[in-house]
Parts: structure tokens; C-alpha cells; sequence
């Protein structure tokens, strides 16, 4: 019971073993098929329509060769290990909601995908008898080897060498594209901490650049971000309206999420309506609201379903409260609508970008000699100092 897929970036992934071919088989794996990667970034990069479904099964396949380049390096990985690392990364974004980290939170508020995800990854080891404990200690990051916790979370780890390569394949950004199998043969462990050769870290600061590249260029996007914000603010808005008992055509799955300001706490029963939550159901909604009588809650829908977004203007510095109150005066009278109405068309908010995190979980260089230090002491390149530091955007958005 083994399948092999033809992947457009690696070529033919294969199962390694039956339980990960059983657990890809699995309806909660399955639901991924349906999730977008990047959200709504495919209004902006038509090509971005791949799925959590193609991420998973990348990261798997990296993994996979990470464990051969860590055992043709003398390291000891033991086949269970083996098999939790592969389950642990297979499994790492299961628990992300409709269009990815658009709408992160929206389930339960302070709940993300990672919290998700466990949940999912426990529900899964009780009907596996078991054979998830190594792969949960390992995404929880609390296994007795560092090594492999930060093979599936870290500033280098199997989810960014997948997504940066992946993302820039299907958006056609070919800035962001990386080399990832040079960066995984480059790849060791020193104290049980991975590291990267020194003769690799011309290829971790293209890494790197170009995950700020991506960032600014594709995911903070501010297209994709003013549609996004607008997704959030139609889900609240569906929220408010489903709370004064008003009429709202959609899934009952998704009905379930609107009720009563959705649920305070992610049991069980909340588990198994999620698994059956996706894109097509928040699709489904909006092309029934854009006709609602409620004039907030159908012109969102039909802005985001028509592409006609609203205007976003982004500025290196804090966006004047004068500004904003103009432009809410200005859509108050076109619309009709009060204040706290007009506030899902005029808003304003930060994004920030910082591609490397020189305080968490730092980049090791192995020095041929044998000592290891840190990636920003090691490089020559005075961007990747900048790159350490946080860089905030500020937007504000209202009707054109």
C-alpha cells in the first residue's frame, strides 16, 4: 500500500512506509487538498492556487532527504525517529483553517494553527494506537534530540526550505527561489544542535534574502493583504449578524462557527466539525451573501468575489487618526451606514518583516576546524545584519 506523486517541484515523491501512506489517506490529510497555501495571494499571482496538500508532501520529501544526509554523516537516527520526523513535518500545517493564516484565529480567538494542528496530530495517535508519541514530542519541540525538533521548527527547517521554494514556483517570483538540496547536504550536527557547513552559507544568505524578498514582494503583498483583511472582516461581520438571529445561508459546518460568537473552547466535537471546514465553504457563503439585504455584509462579499478591493496605501511611518476619520466621515455618507459599519471598509493597521531572528534559535555555521559560531558572525554580507532587524509597514485602507 504505496503511492508515489508526481510533484512539479521534486519530481516523483514516494510513501516511505504504509503508516505514512495510511495517515495521507486519512480524510483529515485529505481536507488539505482543499485549504490554499498562500491564501488570497492567487488575486495577485493567478498561479497561487496550490494547496497544504502540495506543502506537506514537499516537506516530507525533504525530510526524507535530510535523514539520509545526517546518516551518511555518521548521525544516529533510529527507524522510529526516522518515522516521527516524517510524521511530525507531514503533519505540521494540518491544523490551518480556510485560506491559510488569512484566517488565523478565526475558530477559537488566540487558538492558531500550530494549536490546531496537535490537536489533530492527538486525535490521530489515539486511532493509531500510539504511533504518533515520537512525531508529537517532536513538534511540541520537547524530544531528547534538538536536532530533529529543529529539522521541523527552526529559522532552517524542512516547512521554509519547502515553502519559499514552492510559493516562488507557483506565484512565477522566481526571486524567491532557493536551493534547497544544496542547503540539505550542507546540513550536520554538532552537540546535538543542527548546523550548516561553512561552504554552505553562501546558500543560507540567498535563503535568506529571499525569504524577505517573498515576504515583502508576495505574502505581505499589499493586494493580498487589503484581501485578506476584507475575508476577516466578512467572517466578523457574518459572526455579528448570525448573533442577532439574522437569516445567513451557508454550510452547516460553517454555520457551527458562526453561532454565538463561535466556540470558547476547541473540544472534541469542535475537532470534527474543523476537519470538515475549508475554502469551499467560505467560497460557497460569500457568493450567497454578496445578494444579503444587510448592505455591510454584500458589499465585502462582492468587492472580494468582483476583485474590487479596496484602496490600500502603505507608509514606512504611523497613518494619521485625522486621515482615518475623514475617510470613515466620507463612507458613512456614501453608504449610509454608522461609524462602527464603516469600519469594516476604513481601517488601518502594521505589518512587519524581519527575515532572520538573530535572538531565537540562530543559525550555527561548523567551521572547518571544528568550531561553530553563529551565521552573522561568520558572514560578509552587511545585508544580512539589516535582515535581523524588524521592519514595520503601515497601511491604512478605505473605498476607492
Amino acid at each position: 500500500m504505496l503511492k508515489v506523486f508526481n510533484d512539479p517541484i521534486y519530481g516523483f515523491i514516494g510513501t516511505p512506509n504504509e503508516l505514512i501512506f495510511e495517515l495521507i489517506a486519512h480524510p483529515y490529510f485529505q481536507r488539505l487538498r482543499r485549504i490554499s497555501q498562500m491564501g488570497m495571494s492567487y488575486l495577485v499571482y493567478p498561479g497561487a492556487h496550490h494547496t497544504r496538500f502540495h506543502h506537506a508532501l514537499g516537506c516530507m520529501h525533504l525530510m526524507t532527504k535530510t535523514i539520509q544526509v545526517l546518516r551518511m554523516k555518521g548521525i544516529e537516527i533510529t527507524d522510529d525517529e526516522e518515522t516521527g520526523l516524517l510524521c511530525a513535518i507531514l503533519l505540521h500545517d494540518i491544523g490551518h483553517g480556510p485560506f491559510s493564516h488569512a484566517l488565523e484565529g478565526f475558530v477559537v480567538e488566540d487558538l492558531n494553527h500550530e494549536d490546531i494542528s496537535l490537536k489533530f496530530m492527538e486525535s490521530l495517535n489515539a486511532e493509531f494506537d500510539g504511533v504518533l508519541d515520537i512525531a508529537i514530542q517532536i513538534f511540541k519541540g520537547s524530544y531528547h534530540k534538538p536536532f530533529m525538533n529543529q529539522a521541523v521548527s527552526s529559522q532552517l527547517d524542512m516547512d521554509r526550505l519547502d515553502y519559499l521554494k514552492r510559493d516562488s514556483f507557483y506565484s512565477g517570483v522566481t526571486e524567491g527561489n532557493i536551493n534547497s538540496e544544496r542547503l540539505i547536504s550542507m546540513l550536520n550536527v554538532v552537540d546535538g544542535q543542527f548546523v550548516l557547513e561553512e561552504k554552505g552559507i553562501y546558500a543560507v544568505e540567498k535563503f535568506l534574502m529571499a525569504r524577505r524578498f517573498m515576504y515583502w514582494q508576495v505574502y505581505l503583498h499589499k493586494t493580498s493583504l487589503v484581501a485578506e483583511q476584507l475575508l476577516v472582516r466578512i467572517m466578523k461581520r457574518a459572526r455579528e449578524l448570525s448573533a442577532r438571529k439574522l437569516d445567513l445561508i451557508c454550510s452547516d459546518t460553517l454555520r457551527y462557527f458562526l453561532a454565538a460568537n463561535g466556540p470558547t473552547f476547541f473540544s472534541d466535537r469542535t475537532l470534527q466539525h474543523f476537519a470538515r471546514l475549508d475554502d469551499i465553504d467560505i467560497m460557497a457563503a460569500l457568493k450567497t451573501w454578496q445578494s444579503h439585504p444587510d448592505v455591510v455584509l454584500s458589499k465585502m462579499c462582492q468587492m472580494l468575489l468582483d476583485r474590487k478591493l479596496l484602496h490600500i496605501k502603505m507608509k514606512n511611518n504611523p497613518i494619521p487618526l485625522s486621515k482615518v476619520e475623514d475617510k470613515l466621515q466620507i463612507t458613512m455618507q456614501h453608504y449610509g451606514i454608522s461609524k462602527e459599519e464603516a469600519s469594516n471598509f476604513v481601517f488601518q493597521g502594521v505589518v512587519s518583516n524581519k527575515a532572520y531572528d538573530d535572538q531565537h534559535q540562530v543559525i550555527r555555521i561548523l567551521k572547518k576546524n571544528g568550531k561553530v559560531t553563529h551565521l552573522l558572525k561568520e558572514s560578509d554580507q552587511l545585508s544580512l545584519k539589516a535582515l535581523s532587524k524588524t521592519v514595520d509597514k503601515y497601511y491604512i485602507c478605505y473605498p476607492k
